[in-house]
């Protein structure tokens, strides 16, 4: 069984998107971009997966500078990372973000025995319109669930 150890999440991914698919890529880092992962030095939110000459890369994705390195080690904080997938895989979610005009949202990055590991979601934008629903059903379920646990207590 595979040890995870989670980075970090993008909560507002699921919210802002429809998610229909999700998976796992590895990414191409530095050694001192590694040690600030650790560290948990790091912004996925404003993170999106993009095409470019039949590969994946990941624009947006802020990683801080390691604690302890070294000033003569200087890394661009933004800089585009390519993601690892098998050739395949990269074929058939290029035909799915160009047919379905979908979107690579990255939903979690995390340290799967000992290597960084990136998931990404395959989905499309929601609506505000779509989000107030959603919004509202949660907060139905929870106040249910509330209501339950109460009743169940006395």
């Amino acid at each position: 069984m595979a040890k995870l150890k989670m980075i970090t999440t993008n909560r507002q991914a699921r919210l802002n998107f429809d998610i229909t698919e999700t998976i796992e890529a590895g990414i191409v880092l530095a050694g001192a971009e590694v040690k600030a992962l650790r560290e948990s030095n790091v912004k996925l939110n404003d993170a999106y997966a993009r095409f470019e000459d039949g590969e994946l890369f990941l624009v947006g994705l802020h990683i801080a500078p390691y604690s302890r390195a070294g000033t003569h080690v200087v890394l661009d904080r933004a800089r585009r990372r390519k993601l690892l997938l098998h050739k395949h895989e990269l074929v058939r979610l290029s035909s799915k973000v160009n047919q379905d005009q979908g979107v690579l949202v990255p939903m979690a990055l995390y340290f799967k025995d000992g290597r960084v590991k990136l998931e990404l979601g395959l989905g499309k934008g929601r609506k505000t319109v779509d989000k107030r629903q959603i919004i509202a059903k949660r907060d139905a379920d929870r106040e249910a669930r509330r209501e339950l646990a109460e009743r169940s207590r006395q």
